[in-house]
């Protein structure tokens, strides 16, 4: 029985090659592109927020596709703290080449207070992400813009400490 090909598209620390190596041995880069109408958000505690993507009209992300085993796609179900912190969906990217495949993505759940704010990730998280998106050859403008985004919003909702 042949077994289907899963792909994955990375867009946060799933980006990063040497963190995908040891959390997915068998994955395998399957191509690189972008996820047209959408963000890219961080969410979560103050310094431990983590990438998420929302709906956003003439948005993109740039992603990259992972073929997943069976057990790659176990492993980072746990990774991602699926279905609790993250979501699985189904979307279409469209990879350099022109085509669009679908793809399964990880977008994170509005169930969880502490998930649901957008935030500031800690420096260590936001150098993976960086180094993800280095190697992958995207523009960091990308990171930059979410993090104004969050930036934006503390500045405007300050947290409330007790």
């Amino acid at each position: 029985m042949k077994v289907e090909k899963r792909l994955n598209a990375a867009y946060g620390s799933n980006l990063n090659l040497e963190q995908m190596a040891m959390r997915c041995p068998t994955a395998k880069v399957y191509g690189k592109g972008y996820l047209k109408g959408y963000r890219l958000l961080f969410k979560g505690r103050e310094g431990s927020a983590y990438c998420t993507i929302e709906k956003k009209r003439g948005g993109k992300v740039p992603v990259l596709i992972w073929e997943l085993q069976p057990e790659d796609e176990k492993a980072l179900d746990y990774y991602e703290g699926y279905p609790r912190f993250y979501e699985k969906e189904d979307v279409k990217v469209t990879l350099e080449d022109g085509t669009t495949p679908q793809v399964m993505v990880y977008i994170m759940t509005d169930k969880i207070i502490d998930r649901i704010h957008l935030n500031i990730p800690s420096r260590s998280y936001l150098e993976t992400v960086k180094e993800g998106y280095e190697a992958a050859g995207f523009d960091l403008k990308f990171i930059d813009d979410a993090l104004a985004i969050s930036e934006k919003a503390i500045m405007k909702h300050p947290p409330k400490y007790l």
